[in-house]
C-alpha cells in the first residue's frame, strides 16, 4: 500500500486571509517540524510569504498559475521533484474544488479544509457567486469569517443560516480586526414542532426538513410527518412495495438544483401516479438502505396519501 500524503487545504477568495493563516502554520514549530513540505499557491495576492520566518527550512514553493494545470501527472511530479512528506494548497477561490479533488494523486489525503471569508464581502460573494461559495463550504471542517465587525449579531446570524444551511458540521470562527476569535454557538429551533402527534412540514420548510433528518434521522424514529412531494413509483433502484418521496432542492443557485428522495413504502405502489404530488402522512423508521442511502436511513411507512396541486414554489429552498 503506498504511503499517504496528508494534504492540508486552504480555500477562499483573494485576499480573505488565506496566506497569513498559512504563514503562520509554517512559523509554528509544532506543525512545521522539519519535515519536507510542498506549499502550493494557486494565486498570488497582496499578502506575500516570508520563508526566512518559517519554523524549518523545508518548504517548498511552487505556483500553479492555471487550473487546466492542476493534473495528476503534474501533482505527482512536483511531490516526488520535491521529495516532500506534506502538502500545502493555497487554492484559488474561483476555481472548482472538484477539479483538485479529481486529480490529486491516489495516495494524496486531505487531512483537513479550512474557509476563509472576508466577512466585508461574504454576502456580496454569497448572493453574486454562489455556486463557487457552495463549493467551497460544502466540504470545508472550518469557516473563518475574518476582519469580523465587532458586535454585529446581524451579520453573524445571517451568516450562521447560510454556512449551516450547505454544511452541518463544520465549525464556524468570527474573527475580529484585533484578532478576537469567537465561535459560532447558535441554535435555531427547527421551523416545526417536532414533539406534536402529527409534525407538519410546511412546503417552504420542506428542504430544512430533509438536511435534518438525512443528518440525524435517530430523531425522527417513530415520528407521524405530514408534508407535501412528489412521488417517483417508477425507478430499477427501487424494491417492491417502495417508492421515493421527495422535492427538486435548490442547494445553491438555478443550476444546481436536483431532486433529493427519501425512501417510502405503501400497501400498494401500484395506485401512485409517478411524478404525482400527494400531501403524504407517514411514520418513520430507520432502516439499513444501502441502495438509496449507502446504510441506514429514514423510511416513510405510508398511512395515507392524497392527491394534491404542486406547491407555489416547487423547488424547496433553505432560505
Amino acid at each position: 500500500m503506498a504511503r499517504q500524503i496528508p494534504v492540508y487545504l486552504f480555500t477562499g477568495f483573494l485576499e480573505a486571509g488565506k496566506t497569513k493563516f498559512a504563514q503562520e502554520t509554517l512559523q509554528d514549530s509544532t506543525f512545521n517540524n522539519g519535515d519536507r513540505m510542498l506549499l502550493l499557491m494557486c494565486e498570488e495576492g497582496v499578502e506575500e510569504y516570508d520563508p526566512a520566518a518559517f519554523a524549518a527550512p523545508n518548504i517548498f514553493l511552487e505556483v500553479i498559475e492555471q487550473e487546466s494545470d492542476l493534473t495528476t501527472e503534474n501533482l505527482a511530479a512536483l511531490l516526488k521533484k520535491h521529495r516532500a512528506s506534506y502538502v500545502i494548497v493555497e487554492y484559488n477561490g474561483m476555481w472548482t474544488l472538484d477539479t483538485l479533488y479529481t486529480n490529486m494523486p491516489r495516495e494524496w489525503v486531505v487531512a483537513q479544509e479550512f474557509l476563509f471569508i472576508d466577512s466585508r464581502t461574504f454576502l456580496n460573494y454569497n448572493a453574486n457567486m454562489r455556486q463557487l461559495m457552495v463549493d467551497k463550504m460544502q466540504s470545508c471542517e472550518l469557516v473563518v469569517l475574518n476582519r469580523f465587525p465587532q458586535g454585529d449579531e446581524e451579520l453573524k446570524l445571517q451568516a450562521h443560516k447560510i454556512i449551516r444551511a450547505i454544511n452541518r458540521r463544520c465549525d464556524i470562527a468570527f474573527e475580529t480586526p484585533d484578532g478576537k476569535i469567537t465561535y459560532d454557538d447558535i441554535e435555531l429551533p427547527l421551523p416545526y414542532d417536532l414533539n406534536a402527534p402529527v409534525v407538519e412540514i410546511a412546503d417552504d420548510d420542506f428542504a430544512i426538513f430533509l438536511q435534518d433528518i438525512m443528518d440525524q434521522p435517530e430523531k425522527y424514529r417513530n415520528k407521524t410527518v405530514r408534508l407535501r412531494g412528489k412521488a417517483v413509483s417508477k425507478s430499477r433502484s427501487l424494491k417492491p412495495g417502495y417508492f421515493f418521496f421527495g422535492r427538486e432542492v435548490m442547494t445553491c443557485c438555478a443550476n444546481d438544483i436536483r431532486f433529493i428522495p427519501l425512501a417510502a413504502e405503501c400497501a400498494d405502489v401500484s395506485k401512485i401516479k409517478n411524478l404525482g404530488w400527494y400531501t403524504l402522512t407517514a411514520r418513520v423508521d430507520i432502516r439499513d438502505m444501502q441502495d438509496v442511502y449507502g446504510g441506514p436511513g429514514p423510511v416513510l411507512h405510508a398511512q395515507s396519501m392524497e392527491t394534491a396541486a404542486p406547491p407555489a414554489q416547487e423547488v424547496a429552498t433553505f432560505y
